[in-house]
């Protein structure tokens, strides 16, 4: 079973010590941190050649104060030991291929394939240093961009139902304020938004929507089938965008060969193109740019899972130290626990 890694302060409150001595003493004579062979750089880069493997991992992470660090993983770790390849500070190709090329190249010729988000300056990164390299768009990112399209159509929508409520209570105060007597006034009453079958307005709707939007039809519950179902039906246009999500959704996990699985996305791009929504430009632009690295994951269906699970480890190991108040005494622990 994997440890989780416990705070210095942690440590010490269990054992009734002071925080700050324990982290002192740790730093300064228990551990080898005044030795540790990339300390001089520590805030800059880390870098383990030896961490190098067949498949790696490339993503981003937020340390402290808007500092973006690159992070290169060995899938085969599982994120444990030996999983940390690389980490530096910044997202620039140029600075983060400077870095990672004081690897040897022998080291870097070990890297088969690189698994990434859709972010250019990543995909230039790994050309430029690791040759030969399969280059692989994490699946999930492109279904997040999808999504996200659907859920823009949908926004759109609901600042038109939006326009639409605002146009009729201006129209019912005007009836009002033209009305002949106390008595006529009374007969058109107060504002009463339309409620659907469900008891929602549609612009509660169209608000609560999202959430349908952003996930598989499959884990909704028995509220968002029933408004789902008034919104796609006031809305084909936004159910067809969002049938084709679910179609990419489908093609990702359909167990195809490459070949099968270009040509499904080739139709499945012919009909996206088909419904000549401006929502949806970027995503074929997109799929036009990153074709190859998409459909490379059809060749072993590596995802960014695993950078994605060692990011979130950095992020609770942040937590847990209430902070990064010192950049390189924390990569120094990351380093001992991860490389």
């Amino acid at each position: 079973m994997e440890s989780t890694p416990v705070s210095i302060s942690t440590l010490a409150a269990r054992n009734g010590l002071n925080g700050q001595t324990l982290r002192k003493q740790y730093k300064e004579v228990i551990s080898d941190y005044r030795s540790w062979d990339q300390l001089d750089h520590a805030d800059e880069y880390i870098l383990y050649p030896e961490n190098f493997g067949a498949d790696m991992s490339l993503d981003e992470t937020c340390l402290s104060n808007g500092d973006v660090y690159t992070i290169l993983t060995n899938k085969a770790a599982h994120g444990g030991r030996g999983a940390l390849a690389a980490m530096v500070r910044g997202v620039s190709s140029d600075t983060v291929s400077a870095i990672l090329r004081k690897a040897p190249l022998r080291q870097r010729l070990k890297v088969k394939t690189v698994t990434t988000d859709l972010s250019s300056a990543m995909m230039l990164t790994v050309r430029n240093v690791f040759p030969g390299t399969s280059l692989v768009n994490d699946r999930f990112h492109v279904q997040q961009l999808i999504s996200e399209a659907v859920d823009q159509l949908r926004i759109r929508h609901r600042w038109e139902v939006l326009d639409a409520e605002n146009k009729a209570i201006r129209e019912h105060r005007r009836r009002r304020k033209n009305a002949a007597s106390k008595e006529e006034r009374g007969l058109i009453g107060q504002w009463q938004p339309e409620r659907m079958e469900n008891g929602e307005t549609m612009p509660q709707i169209m608000a609560r929507s999202r959430h349908i939007i952003l996930k598989h039809k499959s884990k909704w519950n028995g509220q968002q089938k029933i408004r789902a179902g008034i919104l796609f039906r006031i809305f084909p246009d936004l159910e067809k965008a969002y049938g084709l999500f679910l179609k990419l959704v489908d093609i990702f996990n359909e167990k195809t060969s490459a070949g099968v699985a270009r040509l499904n996305l080739a139709r499945w791009y012919n009909e996206v193109e088909a419904i000549r929504n401006n929502e949806f430009n970027k995503v074929l632009e997109t799929f036009e740019n990153h074709n190859t690295t998409i459909i490379n994951y059809f060749e072993r269906r590596l995802t960014n899972a695993s950078a994605e699970s060692f990011n979130a480890k950095i992020k609770a190991f942040r937590t847990q130290s209430r902070g990064v108040g010192d950049i390189k005494f924390f990569m120094f622990r990351l380093s001992t626990l991860y490389s």
